[in-house]
């Protein structure tokens, strides 16, 4: 197994034992996070966004389903995340959405990019309106301003 397969596997092993100390290890201190919830640049940013998942989904938890095993870097997983939505979750407009006590279950993906044993750009890719519907919410007709 290349090293960068198994920094990935470190990565979702910490992620998924809520070890934000573990998860930072994996990325070097400049790296980019790209995901539907928006772009964190650098290990504070990165931890944030990771906190406010952890705050949202306390029994978050990701399983790795699929491989790319001819790609190592970028090392591609497509995931099925799951958890309770207990805690506020951000939406990248800055509003809250309460706990609503439901349990999620997403599809998503990812491509991790690595330099220097280091994660350097990760792309997370989730579909949001599967996530939204789970929590209850759907579709909404916009005005025109």
């Amino acid at each position: 197994m290349s090293t960068f397969w198994a920094l990935k596997h470190q990565l979702a092993d910490a992620v998924n034992a809520h070890d934000l100390p573990r998860v930072l290890a994996c990325y070097s201190p400049d790296a980019v996070y790209v995901s539907p919830a928006g772009v964190a640049e650098g290990h504070d940013q990165i931890a944030w966004l990771h906190e406010q998942i952890l705050k949202a989904f306390p029994d978050f938890h990701m399983t790795a389903w699929y491989e790319l095993g001819d790609c190592e870097n970028p090392a591609v997983t497509e995931w099925t995340y799951t958890g309770t939505h207990k805690g506020p979750l951000l939406l990248p407009d800055g509003r809250e959405i309460a706990g609503t006590g439901r349990r999620i279950t997403v599809r998503a993906t990812c491509a991790t990019f690595v330099e220097n044993g280091k994660i350097i750009s990760h792309r997370e890719y989730y579909d949001q309106l599967e996530l939204y519907s789970h929590l209850g919410f759907g579709l909404a007709e916009l005005h025109p301003a």
